[in-house]
């Protein structure tokens, strides 16, 4: 029989932590399980603060008893564990979702197969520029649930993963932002893209028609879906064909333009360190965002001007021989290599592989034809991307490991060209997650570097 009160949190990374720490904060009984072993600070967190946990394991019995459930974004609904609590009624949330019952804050929230971290950063770089009292969270940063013990900030800007989604049921955004949706994660969502789309929509449930939701419109699973679910809230579109008003779009010469909340915004994007069409969105609904908390447009002019992104997006590690590295391990979809190929001036020797999701490479075959001099495949099975690009690049070698990766990748480059490390894949075949892939690229190259000095 379950306890009418135990709030038991499964995963004991940074949100289960945070939830955990949060429901102690609230005097509501809660306890910690984690089937692998927590991390040493995580654990001496939880042993100072006399929170009951477990590591290494799942004892049922315990989990079972729970009058509620806050899951951790990586645990997949189809888990044993989970299908019990499910058989069983029991409530089973995220930790957004229990932050949000905690909070009187303005709630800002950043979805997208792409693009999210770049934009949730921005739009949070904008809004502290302004002047705002403003929290940074979700999948990114420190829990959003350890923040709002104390609830000192006026809003939160909080990047949302699908996964993060699926288990929020009556959080309320007062801004969503929707960057895009193509294939990703569809081993979680049975290979069938619609649930993965629906999962993404879910960002603008209980939200009402003071609200803002932005979008970039020419994404066709978002059109395809608000041509048959006309939005609640408020609705700004960006566009890089069209130039919507109220809403925001990249003009023929390149310049950003904002319309909306009685402001019109407009700063060319080679002013900004972010380039390329993908990060005209990104900007573009940043923009949108800052112009709808009231933030003054030389405010978001300075916020522009000085934004530095996180690593492993686009991110420069090194300069050898006069040929650039680039470091963009954060592209673990296809989707993404398509952005970073697309901004890609000179040609471009690409590092990619990983544990592949069930890619459909034929979207950057174009690309790959016009930039792609030779394919260095990094991971421990790179026979599906091998296959599909032999007839395709003039140059293709395998590796398992990154300090190969980028000797091979000097030997084939020239002066003036580009190692780019935009994997398509995921990093769990050879590395803990992405960071670790993109932090071992980084050294590896300083290495050349400190080297040739």
């Amino acid at each position: 029989m379950a306890d009418t009160s135990l709030l038991v949190i499964l995963g004991g990374g940074e949100s289960g932590v945070g939830a955990a720490l949060l429901a102690k904060a609230k005097g509501i009984p809660v306890f910690l399980s984690d089937r692998s072993i927590l991390l040493d600070h995580y654990r001496l967190l939880l042993q100072q603060e006399g929170i009951d946990f477990e590591e290494g394991l799942h004892t049922e019995e315990r989990i079972l008893q729970a009058a509620e459930v806050v899951k951790s974004p990586g645990i997949p609904m189809k888990a044993p564990i989970i299908r019990k609590l499910v058989e069983r009624g029991v409530p089973i949330i995220s930790e957004i979702e229990l932050a949000a019952r905690y909070t009187k804050a303005r709630l800002i929230g950043i979805t997208g197969s792409n693009g999210k971290t770049t934009t949730t950063m921005l739009v949070y770089h904008l809004l502290k520029t302004g002047g705002l009292n403003v929290g940074l969270g979700g999948n990114i940063g420190d829990s959003f649930a350890r923040q709002v013990i104390d609830d000192t900030f006026d809003y939160y800007v909080l990047e949302l993963s699908s996964f993060q989604l699926d288990d929020m049921h009556r959080t309320r955004l007062n801004v969503a932002i929707l960057l895009n949706i193509t294939p990703d994660h569809l081993d979680r969502y049975e290979y069938q893209f619609q649930k993965y789309v629906d999962s993404k929509f879910r960002i603008l449930q209980n939200m009402q028609p003071d609200d803002t939701f932005i979008y970039f419109q020419e994404n066709p699973a978002i059109l395809s879906t608000l041509s048959h679910r006309p939005p609640i809230p408020r609705g700004l579109p960006i566009s890089l064909k069209s130039t919507p008003e109220p809403g925001a779009y990249l003009d023929a010469d390149g310049q950003l333009n904002a319309v909306s909340n009685g402001q019109t915004f407009r700063m060319a994007q080679a002013d900004t360190p972010l380039q390329g069409r993908h990060n005209a969105v990104n900007m573009l609904s940043a923009i949108l965002t800052a112009q709808a908390m009231d933030v003054a447009p030389e405010r978001i002019r300075l916020g522009l001007s000085t934004f530095r992104n996180a690593a492993h997006r686009l991110e420069p590690v090194g300069e050898v021989r006069g040929v650039r590295f680039v470091n963009d391990s954060k592209a673990t979809n296809v989707d993404s290599v398509f952005y970073a190929l697309e901004s890609m001036t000179t040609p471009v020797i690409w590092i990619a592989g990983g544990l592949d999701k069930g890619n459909d490479y034929s979207q950057i075959d174009g690309l790959v034809r016009q930039k792609v001099k030779a394919l260095v495949a990094l991971g421990k099975d790179n026979s599906q991307l091998i296959r599909y690009f032999e007839d395709k690049v003039p140059y293709i070698t395998e590796t398992q490991d990154v300090r190969e990766a980028v000797s091979l990748s000097l030997d084939l480059s020239q002066a003036g060209e580009t190692v780019l490390l935009s994997p398509a894949c995921a990093s769990f075949d050879l590395f803990r997650n992405y960071e670790d892939r993109g932090d071992q690229f980084r050294q590896a190259v300083q290495r050349w570097v400190s080297e040739l000095s």
